[in-house]
């Protein structure tokens, strides 16, 4: 039985990640939130789950707590986490305790070339770097890996859940309202589209890897271009859908044109802090998406060739059946 902590395990990722795990019936958890425990631990009855309070600040409690422990993966939201220092001292604390695994917050995507909200991402990928730049050929400081799944199909099924845990908010494709906003001449770009499900799936038979784990550890439920996701939402949804194509010249002068903004209400986000970064969230993401970001490399699928994920038109589709 491997010993895993779950960092930021209240998280909806984390939750998704978690139940897959408890279903293998393999492993001991140690779920690490700065919430108070009593309740959760009441509301979670799963075999082999320790609920544990920590501020992540004191390096002497989370190396005690951290004993014994085989594989961290941590799911602590970047951008709460000024200077990456919960973050930090989680890895600090995983290496003194002697921990062979650690994931990092990733659970997104390839690059973060105009994501600045994803700035804490690139900081950490830069900190792992340099602890095991003096690596022996046989062994890291600390192995590790970004798990990368490229955008949640479970997104286009906004405002509907698809998965018990993750929360649905609404991207410049929009399945339920029949539209979209692109860039100019961007239909040919693609995106890695994979389900939560198909994630926490991964992440499970990860931790059971008998090999080292890649550092760059892509996830590919399935790759499809602009074009072809919006043509998908108009066949599954039974009409066209209105598209706004806007200028990449005038997103980077800070214009945005578009009759619409997407609401990205992630539970992480206050009311205010949906409003008042929306104009800079939809420039980022057609940038980047333009520029290949949601687009991931495919380590775990090779690693795990016997695993079936799921294709876009066929979670899709299930999903909006009979949805008005």
């Amino acid at each position: 039985m491997v010993k895993i902590a779950i960092a930021g395990a209240t998280g909806n990722v984390a939750q998704e990640v978690t139940e897959a795990l408890v279903a293998t019936g393999k492993h001991k958890l140690l779920l690490l939130t700065r919430t108070d425990t009593a309740e959760l631990s009441s509301n979670n009855a799963f075999p082999n789950i320790t609920w544990i309070t920590t501020d992540y600040d004191g390096l002497d409690g989370l190396s005690e707590t951290l004993q014994g422990v085989d594989t961290v993966l941590s799911f602590i939201v970047t951008h709460s986490d000024p200077g990456n220092t919960a973050q930090k001292n989680l890895i600090n604390a995983s290496v003194r305790a002697g921990v062979k695994r650690f994931a990092p917050s990733e659970w997104a995507t390839s690059s973060f070339e105009h994501l600045p909200w994803y700035a804490g991402k690139a900081e950490i990928r830069e900190y792992l770097a340099e602890l095991n730049k003096d690596k022996k050929a046989s062994h890291s400081v600390l192995e590790y890996t970004f798990f990368q799944p490229g955008q949640f199909t479970d997104y286009l099924c906004y405002p509907y859940k698809s998965s018990k845990h993750i929360h649905p908010f609404q991207t410049q494709i929009d399945f339920h309202a029949r539209r979209a906003i692109i860039l100019e001449d961007s239909e040919d770009a693609r995106i890695t589209w994979t389900t939560a499900k198909d994630l926490a799936n991964v992440v499970a038979k990860a931790v059971e890897h008998e090999g080292e784990w890649p550092v760059v550890g892509g996830i590919r439920g399935d790759e499809v271009t602009i074009g072809e996701i919006i043509a998908l939402g108009e066949k599954i949804r039974g009409g066209p859908f209105i598209v706004e194509k806007l200028k990449a010249e005038d997103i980077k002068a800070g214009i945005v044109k578009s009759s619409w903004l997407p609401v990205v209400d992630h539970p992480s986000l206050s009311p205010a802090a949906v409003e008042a970064m929306a104009k800079g969230f939809l420039s980022g993401m057609l940038l980047g998406i333009s520029a290949g970001v949601l687009k991931v490399s495919n380590e775990w699928n090779r690693l795990l060739p016997d695993y079936e994920f799921t294709r876009a038109e066929e979670f899709l589709t299930e999903v909006w059946e009979s949805k008005p």
